[in-house]
C-alpha cells in the first residue's frame, strides 16, 4: 500500500469523513462526529495544499501541528483561502481534542456545529482546488 494520496484520493477521504459524521451525529455520538468532522478537513486540507503545489513536503500530514501550520502559510496568508477558513479548521482542531481526550463531551449543538462547518469547508477546497474531483457520496 502506497503511504502517499492525491489531492482526488484526500478530497474522496475527506469527504466519506463528512458523511460518516453525520451518521455519527444521528446516532447520538457526538464526540465520534466531531474527530470525523476535523479529519474530513484535515484531509481536505491536505489535498488543497498539495493542490496548490506549495512548497510543502509530500508526507505534511505526518502531524497536526505541521499541517496547520503549512495550511495557514502557504493558502490563508497571502494565498487564495479566506481567512476564515484557517479559523474553522483551527476550531476543528480544539474541538476534536476536547473529544477525543477530555472526559467531558462535546454538546451536541456545537457538534452539529462542527459537522455544518467541515461539510463548507470541504466543499470551499475541493472547489477551489480540485473541482473535477468525483464525490461518490452524492
Amino acid at each position: 500500500m502506497s503511504s502517499q494520496l492525491t489531492p482526488t484520493a484526500l478530497m474522496t477521504k475527506a469527504s466519506r469523513a463528512c458523511a460518516s459524521a453525520n451518521v455519527l451525529l444521528e446516532l447520538g455520538d457526538v464526540d465520534g462526529a466531531c474527530n470525523r468532522a476535523y479529519y474530513a478537513m484535515f484531509d481536505a486540507a491536505r489535498a488543497a495544499l498539495l493542490a496548490s503545489n506549495a512548497p510543502i513536503k509530500p508526507d505534511i500530514g505526518r502531524t497536526h501541528k505541521g499541517l496547520l501550520n503549512a495550511f495557514s502559510d502557504h493558502l490563508i496568508k497571502n494565498g487564495p483561502i479566506p481567512r476564515e477558513m484557517g479559523r474553522l479548521l483551527k476550531r476543528a482542531e480544539e474541538t476534536r481534542l476536547i473529544a477525543g481526550y477530555r472526559s467531558d463531551s462535546v454538546e451536541l449543538n456545537d457538534a452539529m456545529q462542527l459537522v455544518e462547518q467541515a461539510e463548507t469547508f470541504v466543499a470551499a477546497m475541493q472547489a477551489k482546488f480540485i473541482p473535477d474531483a468525483i464525490d461518490d457520496d452524492n
